[in-house]
């Protein structure tokens, strides 16, 4: 599955970096947070625990993961797109926390084999050149019996409700986007790319397709609008 050009998706991401937080608590209502909450939650993250977030944007996943293992974990969060990276940065230093943020690439982890008990990536994988890649690259460094924890948009296979979720991603996400941001086009891709890619089944074969993953579930948030995986590792 190919996805978009990696060279396009670093830009995109650095020209909203600075709106990007506020603009997806207006997009989202604000549930993203609860959502990454229940991933969390889901994950059966411990403090003993070493937990990799991958494209982890300006770090609220992470954090998530830190707080909820009492800020004992070892978590790090990677990206691509330093500009997000940067205001992560920022933000650790403000909450005083241990998370280790560095650019790193999906299709190319820089981490050896059996390195982690836990990946994830938020709204990430979608905006993945190479797919296949990456879910190989993250079940190398996944320990057995390790969850590949994934958050994702889900309107293209979201039942009855895909009509007006597409509507939602198509036209007025990137009315909301634009307004905050100034950067219409770049809303706009992302409400494109939430209509055309794959949820629920559909993706969790293409996960289990692409690496030996042991288990494949997943669970609907807000009628489809986004689903949380579960993919485990034997």
């Amino acid at each position: 599955m190919k996805g978009p050009e990696a060279t396009k998706i670093q830009t995109l991401f650095s020209d909203i970096s600075k709106s990007y937080d506020t603009a997806n608590d207006a997009i989202t209502f604000g549930m993203a947070r609860s959502w990454r909450k229940k991933l969390v939650k889901w994950s059966e993250a411990k403090p003993e625990h070493k937990i990799l977030d991958i494209a982890t944007g300006t770090g609220d996943l992470a954090f998530d993961f830190f707080n909820f293992t009492d800020q004992k974990a070892e978590v790090i969060g990677i990206d691509f797109c330093q500009p997000m990276l940067d205001i992560a940065d920022d933000k650790a230093k403000v909450k005083g926390t241990k998370i280790k943020f560095t650019w790193g690439d999906a299709t190319d982890l820089k981490f050896g084999n059996e390195s982690f008990d836990i990946v994830s990536i938020s709204y990430g994988i979608r905006n993945v050149e190479h797919f296949e890649k990456a879910i190989q690259e993250m079940f190398r460094v996944l320990k057995p019996g390790g969850r590949l924890m994934i958050l994702e948009t889900g309107s293209k296979d979201s039942g009855i409700l895909s009509p007006f979720i597409n509507i939602y991603s198509n036209y007025l996400m990137p009315i909301v986007g634009g307004l905050i941001s100034g950067k219409k086009d770049a809303y706009k891709y992302l409400g494109d790319s939430s209509a055309l890619f794959p949820s629920g089944k559909n993706l969790t074969d293409r996960i289990m397709a692409a690496a030996k993953f042991k288990t494949a579930e997943y669970k609907k948030i807000l009628g489809g609008a986004s689903f949380i995986y579960k993919i485990t590792k034997p």
